[in-house]
């Protein structure tokens, strides 16, 4: 009987595994790109930037996420497109198009990105 019981938990454990494996995976990471421009603007930096990146082993939509705000030349627009990025918990903020939005997601975060 003991037997029975013994193969029957192991059998559990073997269905039950590859999900708990599948579960404890971490999220893909997800990197904010501020900018005070507009994409159209940045179209070729874009190109340039995800480049850099796949040559770094980092694929849009693969491995790493690339979440992009654009304040499309209103600074005003910068302080809360970089809240935006940091309630969206981004690992990393690429602060693009000068000083200006470089100081609105050093305000935003409690590091400096």
């Amino acid at each position: 009987m003991r037997r029975r019981e013994f193969v029957k938990a192991i059998a559990g454990l073997v269905a039950w595994w590859p999900l708990s494996v599948r579960a404890q995976q971490p999220a893909m990471p997800v990197i904010g790109f501020l900018s005070s421009a507009s994409p159209k603007a940045y179209e070729h930096f874009v190109f340039a930037f995800k480049a850099g990146l796949a040559e770094a082993g980092y694929v849009d939509g693969k491995n790493v996420l690339i979440d992009f705000m654009w304040a499309e030349d209103r600074y005003d627009r910068l302080p809360a497109l970089a809240a935006e990025l940091v309630r969206r918990q981004v690992s990393v903020i690429v602060a693009s198009g000068g000083p200006v939005p470089a100081r609105a997601a050093k305000a935003a975060t409690s590091t400096i990105p």
